[in-house]
This record gives C-alpha cells, sequence and structure tokens, in this order.
C-alpha cells in the first residue's frame, strides 16, 4: 500500500513540474513571460495531475461506490488515501513552483 501511495505522489509530482517546466520553455519561445506562465499553468495542471495518478476518475468513483453500498469501508480508506497521495504530490510540485519563481 505504501508503493501505490508513493508512486502516486510521484505521478501527481512528476505530472505539474513537467508540464510547468515545458510550458515555460514554450512561452519562452512565443516571447510571453516564463515565470507568469510557470505559476499559471502550475495551478491550471493540479487537477489533471491528481486525475492522471488515480488512474483516471472513473475507476476511483466505481471502487468507492461499490465500498460504500456493501458497507466495506476498507476500500474506501484505501481509495481515500490514494486521492490525498495524489492531491499532495500536486501541491507539493504547485508550492515548489512558486518557489522556483518567486513573488509576482
Amino acid at each position: 500500500m505504501l508503493q501505490e501511495l508513493a508512486f502516486n505522489f510521484c505521478i501527481a509530482l512528476g505530472v505539474v513540474l513537467g508540464g510547468t517546466l515545458l510550458g515555460s520553455l514554450g512561452a519562452t519561445l512565443t516571447s510571453r513571460p516564463p515565470g507568469d506562465t510557470m505559476l499559471a499553468l502550475a495551478e491550471r495542471i493540479k487537477l489533471w495531475a491528481v486525475a492522471v495518478a488515480i488512474e483516471g476518475t472513473f475507476s476511483m468513483f466505481r471502487a468507492l461506490e461499490a465500498g460504500l453500498l456493501y458497507g466495506q469501508l476498507g476500500p474506501v480508506a484505501r481509495q481515500l488515501l490514494c486521492l490525498l497521495a495524489a492531491f499532495l504530490g500536486a501541491h507539493t510540485a504547485y508550492v515548489l513552483i512558486t518557489a522556483l519563481v518567486g513573488p509576482t
């Protein structure tokens, strides 16, 4: 279980970091300010990074529904922990990008 949480955390972290860094390269090539672009992209990509890390939202919601309908709280807790790990990874990347760019 701990491996899955670390995996989700790192995937979400990588999606946000990679997306913002490559987006800033595109901004530089098109003569836009890369710092502002990085901040805007990091904020917009966070939700998508969480969705990617949990392998699509429908399978997670299906597992949550099945666990709640049949009274099995173990799978529900597991899915919520995976969701939390993915959110923490995406938010950590956002904080790193914010620290890298500095105050605007």
